[in-house]
């Protein structure tokens, strides 16, 4: 009865080395958590952008709100695929904004991305922040004393999720 969800996803078939589903099912859904079911970000059906929209009602056919949100920190204080220089961050970060998922493009990638919104990660019963290094310790200091250009600030200000961070060296 265990349903996995990524929080975002490079739109790079399954089998790409690129893609996180592949990642995900290569060393997480193995020996007895195989029995989960992983749903899907990419389709090479649909483009992005319409991926989105059906996958937004495919979320909302899954157990929701969410048991746990397992997310990384990248070193520009983007969690999710929630970038800093996403044309569409606003959307991504509102709250009160009726999309589970959006498309993203930055230049942080080469990829278009899926990523999930805060308004849907922020309901699960708790959000763990998993992040390594200095470097990214410093961002997160940073991140939770303002609010700022990190889109992690946001994530850490929110009030609907309990945030549990876990960092190392």
């Amino acid at each position: 009865r265990v349903h996995v969800l990524l929080s975002d996803e490079r739109w790079v078939p399954a089998d790409d080395d690129s893609s996180n589903e592949k990642l995900v099912r290569e060393t997480l859904m193995v020996n007895g958590a195989a029995a989960a079911r992983l749903q899907p970000a990419y389709s090479a059906k649909e483009d992005v952008a319409d991926r989105c929209a059906s996958l937004d009602a495919e979320i909302r056919a899954l157990p929701f709100p969410f048991a746990c949100s397992l997310l990384g920190m990248g070193a520009d204080g983007h969690f999710a695929s929630l970038f800093p220089d996403a044309e569409n961050l606003s959307d991504g970060l509102d709250m009160d904004g009726s999309k589970l998922c959006i498309p993203v493009s930055t230049s942080a990638s080469p990829h278009p991305r899926i990523s999930l919104t805060l308004a849907a990660l922020s309901r699960s019963d708790e959000i763990v922040l998993l992040f390594f290094g200095e470097d990214k310790l410093a961002i997160y200091e940073d991140a939770k004393q303002q609010t700022n250009g990190y889109p992690v600030s946001r994530l850490l200000r929110q009030k609907r999720a309990p945030v549990h961070v876990y960092w190392a060296p």
